[in-house]
């Protein structure tokens, strides 16, 4: 299950807001034109930005994400015709044959279950056409970047068109092994209504996605840095033999 930010109506409404410099997906539209993909599947699409940014280069996009009011902000966008959205995940895809499966930000990290893992790779494999690539992120566990995740590194109020300011820190509830769950809290200042999203990232190394990967039948290629978070990050680019 999506988490509230996302599956909330009036937190999915000012998402893209809150989240405005997507200076991260500039590597994965590089990406789609170094593999030379005319078709994309981006799971966990949320509100549709990265969706959008490659229609509007022409490529053929199925979006997937489980959060029916984030994929309803993304249909309501310019442009948004353009892409087959799906509420759903990995794991429940019809048949597709596509040249590059994405996950970028979060969403790697957000599935935490190992069967679910396993099942959106499988899921991902079977979506490729041979020699087709996925590409995601995820962060380094070795830097620890949870220990920022306070009110003191995460405080903000961002002014949204048509909302007024919203208020939204992070504080973390609690660290066990790999799995870390937080709390984002927003404040709307035009009522007073304060809501809270929890939310739950799994740290995998590189040895253990690498296993995963292997176990799913893809052929890693090989593991990059993300440049808008540089030595924190491990972009991970694998194909479908």
């Amino acid at each position: 299950m999506a988490d509230e930010c996302f599956r909330h109506p009036r937190l999915a409404a000012v998402h893209d807001a809150l989240d405005a410099d997507r200076g991260d997906l500039e590597p994965y539209l590089a990406m789609a034109g170094e593999f030379g993909a005319r078709s994309v599947l981006d799971i966990g699409c949320g509100t549709g930005v990265f969706a959008l940014l490659l229609a509007g280069r022409g490529l053929e996009v199925v979006g997937v994400d489980p959060a029916a009011a984030s994929l309803d902000v993304a249909r309501a966008k310019p442009g948004a015709a353009r892409v087959r959205w799906m509420e759903g995940d990995a794991a429940s895809l019809p048949p597709l044959r596509t040249d590059l499966v994405t996950m970028t930000a979060n969403v790697a990290q957000a599935i935490t279950g190992p069967q679910e893992w396993r099942s959106t790779l499988l899921g991902t494999y079977r979506a490729l056409r041979p020699g087709g690539h996925l590409v995601f992120e995820t962060r380094d566990p070795a830097r620890r970047a949870w220990e920022e995740w306070d009110r003191e590194h995460t405080h903000r109020v961002v002014e949204v068109p048509g909302t007024g300011a919203v208020e939204s820190w992070c504080r973390v509830l609690h660290v066990n092994g790999p799995l870390v769950t937080f709390r984002w809290i927003y404040v709307f200042a035009a009522d007073g209504e304060e809501l809270t999203s929890d939310s739950t990232l799994r740290f995998r190394d590189r040895t253990e996605v690498a296993a995963d990967l292997a176990g799913a039948g893809f052929e890693l290629r090989e593991v990059r840095g993300a440049p808008d978070r540089e030595g924190r990050e491990l972009v991970f680019v694998a194909r479908r033999p």
